[in-house]
């Protein structure tokens, strides 16, 4: 089955170009559970002010001892997703990510080919191999073998999604004189979150990009390079976009220059331009920014980046 990307795949991530979304949920909390308000207000926000996709967490239990309490955005990835899709009209949908070990590939294949059937071209599958241990626990799912399970998964959804009546089996189950239905109407894009506890290889050979974890500008450099060089390996010289996640305190004062927090930055409207430039120009295609530590409102926050950015990098940013 010979499937074209999505609409969304081309207008999302192009090759030179750098576009912003937002983490869900788009609400000011810290270490407590957001409250999950107002957050299809902030759909239709973020849509409207230009922002290219909202990105969903996949959490299954409250680990008070992890890091992150919030236990993401609190309801199901894919149900949620599919909730905020439906309340808006055009703005892209992505999991950061959907933890493929602790979901059955053949029921996660049919639930992102309804998505996809059901919003054409709006949907960015981020897949990982995860890493809360009280998640794993509960489903009785060894997290040392994540590995293992992450490839036997990825390989069973692929047959199932985009092969008819194909013959697999495997430790998930086995397919025999049948079909997955729906088919998504076109490719999906899939991109691998950190190494998914493979080789680079394996990510740059599979992935249709990649998304990896936040480091400064100069450090990430050189991440996109390895990264771009196997590509080169595998696809010759086909585009793989590169995301990555961005924590982001937007200060009152515009010229706050900036400050880092971590794994992001505290600063003013006017540096955030050069900093994001900054990442744009060693080849960041999409950056996912992570408003809730900010102590102004999130909704605040989010139309000065919409009046004060977006424009600036949808007109092509710095000229050099």
């Amino acid at each position: 089955m010979t499937l074209k990307h999505s609409i969304t795949y081309p207008s999302l991530f192009q090759e030179n170009k750098l576009t912003l979304g937002l983490s869900v949920p788009m609400e000011n909390y810290q270490d407590t559970p957001p409250e999950m308000t107002e957050q299809v207000e902030r759909a239709k926000q973020a849509e409207a002010l230009g922002f290219h996709c909202l990105w969903f967490q996949d959490v299954l239990l409250e680990d008070p001892t992890f890091e992150d309490a919030a236990t993401g955005q609190i309801f199901d990835s894919l149900i949620y997703l599919t909730y905020l899709a439906s309340n808006t009209q055009s703005i892209a949908l992505g999991t950061a990510a959907l933890v493929a070990p602790l979901r059955h590939p053949l029921r996660m294949a049919k639930e992102v080919a309804s998505i996809d059937r059901l919003f054409p071209g709006r949907f960015v599958l981020g897949l990982s191999s995860g890493d809360r241990r009280k998640d794993f626990e509960g489903l009785n799912i060894p997290i040392m073998e994540r590995s293992e399970w992450f490839r036997e998964s990825f390989r069973y959804f692929q047959e199932a999604l985009y092969n008819e009546y194909p013959e697999w089996e495997s430790s998930f189950g086995k397919l025999h004189k049948s079909n997955l239905v729906p088919k998504p109407h076109d490719h999906i894009p899939v991109f691998m979150t950190g190494y998914c506890q493979q080789t680079l290889d394996w990510v740059a050979e599979h992935g249709d990009g990649w998304m990896f974890y936040p480091q400064s500008p100069d450090k990430q450099k050189d991440t996109i390079a390895q990264y771009r060089r196997k590509v080169q390996v595998y696809h010759g010289e086909t585009f793989r976009p590169f995301v990555m996640p961005l924590p982001l305190e937007l200060t009152e004062d515009p010229h706050h220059p900036p400050e880092k927090i971590p794994a992001g930055y505290r600063i003013g409207s006017k540096h955030l331009k050069g900093l994001l430039e900054k990442y744009r120009a060693i080849g960041v295609n999409h950056i996912i920014l992570g408003l809730s530590k900010n102590e102004r409102p999130v909704k605040d926050v989010m139309q000065e980046i919409g009046e004060e950015v977006i424009p600036y990098f949808s007109t092509g940013g710095m000229k050099t």
